[in-house]
């Protein structure tokens, strides 16, 4: 069922699968609505501005991230925060139906995952990291990295063609330190978007504005006027960037530029996926600089 759902949403979007030869297909697969917007949201938006095609995905529906609502009806206040999202990110958000907080990494959703990474005819894959406080972010981790290779074997999901190349794919950001630090290994700077990302993430309006501010003991805090609340996200959501993410920058952008970057996203390189060259990669991030 929940693959035939999401075979659905593709005729919604046909550019999505029926796109130019020469664009680069991204998929970005969080556990909730909003944690790809988070982490990639940035590089989303150049990939888009540039004309590629980028799939957000969450792996649950979020009907458990809230203190005052829950169940169907707050699923599907987050289906619609998410298409909204997908809008000012200019991407197809497509979440699927599993329960949050019940999140585990089973054979069924594993082959929907590899089916999804299939009909997207991904270059790269985005996801996050298996060292995570919350298990659903964990178990997210654990079904990325089980798709890879997979998706290239023609007897798994037989159903969808398999690629003809496994993708790269790649962890986003945290800040957790064991069994080992992130590492990036590629930086965008995505300081000219970064206002645009904040509007992106504010569509989860359930979220940012109620749940997370809820959790923080910051929900009086909230403005009630949109820009205010855009410039007091903006704001919340900040994320310095470290001495390895400006190193990265450097060799990407080069030193003089590396400085005057405000805001950057980074992307450590997983094993299990291809193992890109630097020439490669700068092809797969057209954004970076020369």
């Amino acid at each position: 069922m929940r693959y035939f759902i999401f075979i659905l949403s593709l005729f919604v979007f046909p550019s999505a699968i029926f796109s130019q030869n020469d664009a680069l297909n991204i998929v970005v697969i969080g556990a909730h609505p909003d944690d790809p917007d988070v982490s990639t949201g940035g590089t989303a938006i150049k990939f888009a501005e540039l004309g590629h095609n980028v799939l957000f995905v969450s792996v649950t529906n979020g009907d458990a991230g809230h203190y005052a609502k829950g169940g169907g009806a707050l699923a599907k206040i987050r289906r619609n925060e998410a298409q909204e999202a997908g809008k000012r990110f200019g991407v197809t958000y497509h979440v699927m139906d599993n329960h949050d907080g019940e999140l585990v990494p089973d054979l069924h959703i594993r082959l929907d995952i590899i089916r999804l990474i299939r009909e997207w005819n991904a270059d790269v894959v985005i996801g996050h990291r298996p060292y995570d406080y919350h298990p659903d972010h964990r178990n997210t981790a654990i079904l990325i990295r089980d798709a890879a290779f997979m998706v290239i074997v023609p007897n798994i999901a037989p159903d969808t063609p398999p690629l003809k190349k496994n993708p790269v794919f790649l962890f986003t950001r945290d800040r957790f330190q064991k069994p080992y630090p992130f590492r990036p290994d590629i930086a965008v700077d995505i300081s000219d978007v970064y206002e645009q990302k904040i509007y992106g993430v504010a569509a989860h309006r359930s979220q940012f504005f109620e749940w997370l501010p809820w959790l923080s003991g910051k929900l009086d805090e909230v403005p009630q006027e949109e820009k205010a609340q855009l410039e007091w996200l903006a704001k919340q959501r900040e994320r310095g960037i470290t001495p390895e993410i400006r190193t990265a920058l450097a060799k990407w952008y080069g030193a003089e530029r590396s400085q005057q970057v405000t805001h950057a996203e980074a992307f450590e390189i997983c094993e299990y996926g291809r193992m890109p060259d630097d020439e490669e990669i700068r092809q797969l991030f057209p954004m970076l600089g020369k």
